[in-house]
């Protein structure tokens, strides 16, 4: 048995070996730029209240990734890959050490740091925890809530502490994306509470207590917001974004179908031991019973969510922390078997450290690997460094660029020219030289005389990963 500090030590440098290779070595992709860039002018204007992506109000989704971005590079002084992804591996960090340490004495020493590696180590999580987008940091705060109230719950802690501390996390969780998350925390909690008959603990004040206290978490920033933005305005964006995933707005049912299957590999490699957990291999009947809720807490909820019409896997990725915890607990059991359907065969205290271990070298050396070896050669992705070093090249140092009404432009993240951002032409001040603007403006910008004598004419044309173009005008 190692000691909690050497477990610690065990977690913290499979973390580093996991998740820091070549972190900053590939191109922003996907969203990232929509997490990146207001964080950047939040810095520049100081207004973290609003966020703001190509000059417009961003109503999509709550600020604290932009906030997370924005700390990131105020602490370590430079913006860049490296740099805007660590909030994310940090949160994955910070799970993997709640596991450690206070799901410790429920868990025990052995079966909290499996619990971690587990949480390491899985498919979903090692490809959003190396990226800054929302799951990573959404499904971390989930992670957080979970793994404390189940702690707290098992180890018969104060009411106090098991309903007011994760509802910190709770909060938090309503500013990184929303309140999905909760339907996940509550699978676990009712799950629980419904195998042990403990239905009062669910009316104790310290439970009204804490959903106060998310709640004033989430109202601490959205009520300023929706005065600043635009009460309206803000509200409708927010219903329609809802309601346009219930209603599978973007529905493919081609994609649909394989939600569930999609969701289920984020768990690999050890969705191949699911098999394990059964009841005749736990001894103690409140393992059987702790086991059948945390099952029923993660598959009900899951389900749910990819049955949503316009739900797509990721949204259901949350359910990976009771799956974390499930499987812990069943490798610390003693005499473990396999499903008789695969001959019952006995899969021995040995055989499994044995299969850990071979896990953890085999997910370091194929993440080192593609570190040294792959990431160099992934020329295709660094695509959108190229063409802002273009842009840049074709810019006068120091010279100003407007942008009008681009939109999402992720190239932004890598112009280090000076960049104002414009809704209409006449915002373009008429001594401006040089004009992004997206093709479908580019008319208007050609047949405007705000700039006359002098006429706009076209210099470059960039296209990024996702097809979508802006064009680089001079004036003169």
């Amino acid at each position: 048995m190692t000691s909690r500090a050497a477990n610690l030590l065990i977690v913290i440098l499979l973390w580093a070996a996991l998740y820091l290779p070549g972190l900053g070595s590939l191109a922003i992709k996907g969203e990232e730029g929509r997490r990146i860039l207001p964080g950047i002018t939040m810095l520049e204007t100081g207004n973290y209240l609003v966020p703001q992506v190509g000059g417009e109000t961003y109503f999509r989704k709550p600020p604290l990734i932009n906030w997370l971005v924005a700390a990131s590079f105020k602490i370590f002084g430079q913006p860049n890959e490296w740099t805007a992804r660590m909030p994310s591996v940090i949160a994955v960090l910070l799970v993997a050490l709640a596991f450690a340490t206070v799901a410790r004495p429920s868990l025990g020493p052995r079966g909290s740091t499996i619990a971690a590696v587990i949480w390491l180590i899985n498919a979903g999580i090692i490809e959003k925890g190396r990226l800054i987008e929302i799951e990573g940091l959404y499904v971390s705060l989930c992670a957080l809530a979970i793994i404390f109230w189940l702690s707290f719950w098992e180890q018969k802690k104060s009411a106090w502490l098991i309903w007011t501390v994760p509802f910190v996390f709770l909060g938090l969780g309503w500013l990184a994306k929303g309140p999905v998350h909760l339907l996940f925390f509550y699978g676990v909690v009712i799950a629980v509470i419904w195998k042990e008959r403990r239905w009062r603990a669910l009316f104790h004040p310290a439970h009204f207590v804490g959903i106060a206290v998310m709640l004033g978490i989430f109202a601490a920033w959205a009520i300023p917001f929706l005065q600043a933005a635009g009460h309206a305005t803000a509200t409708t964006k927010w219903s329609q974004q809802f309601t346009g995933r219930l209603r599978g707005t973007d529905f493919q049912f081609g994609r649909w179908i394989f939600n569930i299957p999609h969701g289920v590999l984020y768990l690999l490699p050890w969705v191949i031991f699911l098999p394990l957990v059964r009841s005749e291999n736990f001894t103690a009947e409140k393992d059987r019973q702790l086991a059948q809720a945390l099952t029923w807490g993660a598959l009900v909820p899951f389900v749910i969510v990819n049955l949503v019409p316009g739900s797509i896997p990721r949204y259901a990725m949350p359910a990976l922390v009771p799956a974390c915890w499930l499987l812990a607990m069943t490798f610390c059991e003693e005499n473990l078997r396999w499903p008789r359907w695969l001959r019952s065969k006995s899969f021995s205290v040995n055989a499994r450290r044995r299969t850990i271990i071979g896990i953890v070298v085999l997910a370091c050396l194929a993440m080192w690997t593609y570190a040294i070896a792959v990431v160099p050669k992934m020329d295709r992705r660094q695509r959108i460094k190229r063409l802002a070093a273009q842009i840049e090249a074709a810019i006068p140092q120091s010279e100003t660029v407007y942008a009008l009404d681009p939109n999402y432009q992720p190239i932004f993240f890598y112009l280090r020219s000076k960049l104002v951002y414009a809704s209409e032409i006449d915002e373009v001040p008429t001594g401006a030289r040089y004009l992004l603007v997206r093709p479908e403006r580019e008319q208007e910008v050609m047949e405007s005389n705000r700039w006359a004598p002098r006429q706009p004419h076209r210099i470059m044309r960039s296209t990024d990963y996702r097809k979508e173009s802006i064009l680089l005008l001079k004036i003169e």
